[in-house]
């Protein structure tokens, strides 16, 4: 049952990192080289990230810079960037793209903390769910002989313990990219 339970914790923590990682790729009032991390690139037939195809870098808070170690690839990552919807123009100059980042709205600011906060709701359900399994897989474990009537009570402290636990981490890391997002 420790087993099954580590497992259980193992993947809770997936959804939290997973979180992370979604978060990095919407757009903050800073530049940042994970806002373009997704975006796929048609290079000879194959849909490739941009990240293995060239170098971003983050020039100021504003400006990000992609320089592509493939030159020939230079306007397929052009033609990627313009149908991303960044709410930016890359401009290429031959050699690099330059996609300057315009400042943020207020509404805009607002609704991306709308929906980030919707977003750690689905995080939250999985890890509830998660929760919802294991216990019903104790529970027939318990039924089955398997382990005693105290043995469950335990398992199911642990278990809520932990999920107390990365609800608490999924809401820190909310409130960090709402601080984020809502910095001007």
């Amino acid at each position: 049952m420790s087993a099954l339970i580590s497992k259980t914790k193992t993947e809770m923590a997936g959804h939290v990192t997973r979180l992370s990682h979604d978060l990095a790729t919407i757009r903050t009032g800073r530049a940042s080289a994970a806002l373009l991390e997704n975006i796929r690139v048609d290079y000879y037939g194959t849909p490739t990230p941009i990240k293995q195809m060239a170098m971003i870098n983050v020039l100021d808070a504003k400006t990000l810079e992609v320089q592509p170690w493939d030159m020939s690839a230079l306007n397929d990552i052009d033609k990627a960037l313009q149908k991303a919807d960044l709410g930016a123009s890359p401009v290429n100059d031959g050699k690099v793209i330059r996609i300057t980042l315009p400042s943020m709205t207020e509404d805009r600011r607002k609704q991306l903390a709308k929906n980030i906060a919707k977003m750690s709701e689905d995080f939250k359900v999985a890890v509830r769910n998660n929760r919802r399994d294991i216990l019903e897989k104790l529970k027939k474990a318990q039924k089955a002989g398997e382990i005693t009537e105290d043995d469950l009570k335990r398992y199911e402290n642990d278990v809520q313990k932990a999920t107390d636990g990365f609800i608490a981490d999924i809401d820190q890391t909310i409130k960090a990219k709402e601080a984020e997002i809502m910095k001007i």
